[in-house]
């Protein structure tokens, strides 16, 4: 809901003035335009926010640090590099959140919050986010920078400050700007009190898969695969490691190795527009979720995703239209449909075990094992066990020496669905998953290439925090494969073909005799109709109405989120 506060006529006057000019752009935007598609922007509301929203979690066993796990979670997707001279600062209104769920009721055992500053420096004078090489991270010519504060709490407990201006490793401009950006990221990485570690900063995007899963599942016939749509993509990202013994029930994680992870982004409830010390207050509501990837993607239906990214994973199963898209999946049936897989028998309570409750006997599931329910820890209280989506991970399973890529489904159970590393293939393990792998412990010869994207474009590093350093220079490489990009063929090293020169002429959906388009025709007379109507209303208005006082100054714009 929006609200906004009274404000003088000459104001109202200039707002309607204003709408003129909007109407008709809105009109403009009737004609043919592009619109982008991600499993990072999987819900209506997080598409158009993407400062907070959450585009993948890991949860691992630390492969070079004994006693301890690290969390890595990804936020604002498709950064594309030379997406200045703003690039791309976490939110400074919104609260970013790692939970930890260890007795399996679906509540937070141990939270961790983020909330950012931005110190910037170009005020009136350059539009520029640095005016020289940046070699510190303190550096005088990174005229725009943030820092954050780190808070915890556990067992319900009040938050406690961990770090605070604490520095974030900037948007990467370029080889010119930030020669070493190496430099930066480990001036980034701090370790705190109690041996943890932190980082916070731009990264290369970790998610490797073919997006084109939507085209058809791939082009109906699996023409199209082998394309990593996100090479070459940044997010921002936040990395945690943390002792066993701060995140397992009871602090010991020989007796309960099994936790649940989910991140969150918080916005106020009440958001003003133009303000820039408006902080992140104490009345805020949640607008982003991401535990198990896809869920969002292609799990739930359109009408749900608003609302999943706003419930709290204790509520998961009470809804159940939730619960059915997991006991009913949908993908499976497109499978059948598209590509004569048959779809496994329903009801789904494999599905159940991997998303809803974890992989144990101890719920009567199809999958007879025990790996990652909080329902196996020794000193849960079974009763008061809650079925929700979260990411699930056993920290006693030792990190694997050589990965597979397939994670559980290959036989190696420190990957996906037991926690998620940088190196599972969540897109081919998901596929493989919804249709029954996970409990027959058959892979589908079928669906065995799966997206054909089986490693990421960077590599990963051997040490905290493990991502790799943010992309430098265009994604598209000047290129594209729009209607005008080429002419269709590429030479033996994939180069698009010669490019006719665009068009400066807007396009059109019809087009008269006269060679003008129907659409140019109605924008025109839709404008001049528009600001003719808003003229009249203005001479009415100010007939009727006094010549009050000499405006006050600017009311703010105020924004409820409900």
């Amino acid at each position: 809901m929006t609200t906004t506060t009274r404000v003088p006529r000459r104001r109202v006057a200039a707002a309607l003035l204003a709408v003129g000019v909007t109407l008709a752009g809105a009109l403009a935007g009737l004609g043919p335009s592009t619109a982008g598609a991600s499993s990072h922007r999987e819900a209506p509301l997080v598409a158009a926010d993407p400062a907070i929203d959450n585009t993948d979690l890991y949860a691992f066993v630390s492969p070079e640090r004994a006693g301890y796990v690290t969390f890595i979670a990804n936020w604002v997707p498709f950064e594309e590099p030379n997406g200045g001279p703003n690039f791309y600062p976490f939110a400074t209104d919104a609260a970013y959140h790692i939970y930890v769920d260890n007795n399996g009721d679906a509540k937070a055992d141990a939270s961790f919050r983020f909330t950012f500053q931005t110190i910037d420096k170009r005020g009136g004078s350059t539009f520029l986010y640095n005016n020289g090489p940046v070699t510190s991270l303190d550096d005088e010519n990174l005229l725009y920078r943030q820092t954050y504060t780190l808070e915890s709490s556990f067992n319900g407990q009040p938050f406690k400050t961990r770090a605070t201006g604490a520095p974030v490793a900037p948007s990467r401009v370029g080889d010119a700007s930030m020669p070493d950006y190496q430099a930066l990221r480990n001036q980034a990485t701090k370790t705190l009190e109690g041996g943890w570690k932190v980082f916070a900063g731009q990264a290369d995007d970790p998610f490797f898969l073919d997006l084109r899963v939507f085209d058809l599942l791939y082009g109906g016939n699996l023409s199209e695969v082998g394309q990593d749509t996100l090479a070459g993509y940044n997010v921002n990202t936040i990395a945690l490691q943390v002792p066993f013994s701060d995140v397992a029930l009871k602090a010991d994680a020989k007796r309960n190795p099994v936790i649940g992870i989910w991140t969150t982004t918080d916005r106020p409830r009440v958001r003003m527009t133009g303000r820039a010390d408006q902080g992140i207050g104490n009345d805020r509501v949640q607008v982003s979720r991401l535990g198990n990837p896809l869920v969002n993607e292609v799990v739930l239906p359109a009408n749900l995703k608003d609302a999943f990214n706003s419930l709290t994973p204790d509520k998961d199963a009470t809804i159940p239209d939730v619960v059915k898209r997991v006991t009913e999946p949908e993908v499976p049936k497109l499978i059948e449909a598209i590509y004569g897989v048959p779809a496994p028998a329903t009801p789904r309570n494999d599905l159940v075990e991997v998303f809803l409750t974890g992989v144990t006997t101890k719920a009567n599931g199809p999958i007879k094992a025990d790996l990652n329910s909080q329902l196996n820890n020794m000193d849960v209280d079974a009763s008061r066990f809650q079925p929700a989506e979260m990411l699930r991970l056993n920290l006693g399973v030792p990190p694997t020496a050589s990965p597979n890529r397939l994670g559980v489904l290959a036989n190696d159970l420190q990957g996906f669905p037991n926690g998620r590393r940088l190196t599972d293939d969540a897109v081919d393990i998901a596929l493989q998953t919804v249709e029954g792998a996970a409990q027959t412990g058959k892979l589908v010869d079928a669906l065995a290439a799966g997206d054909g994207v089986d490693a990421n474009d960077n590599a990963f590093g051997g040490t905290f925090p493990y991502v790799a350093l943010p992309n430098s220079g265009a994604v598209n490489k000047g290129g594209g494969t729009g209607a005008l990009a080429g002419t269709g063929t590429a030479d033996a090293n994939g180069n698009a073909g010669v490019s006719p020169a665009p068009s400066t002429a807007p396009a059109a959906f019809f087009t008269t005799n006269a060679g003008k388009s129907i659409t140019a025709v109605a924008l025109a007379a839709s404008a001049a109709a528009i600001t003719l109507g808003v003229l009249l209303f203005l001479g009415w208005w100010r007939r009727r109405r006094p010549v009050a006082a000499a405006d006050g100054p600017p009311a703010a714009e105020i924004t409820a989120i409900l």
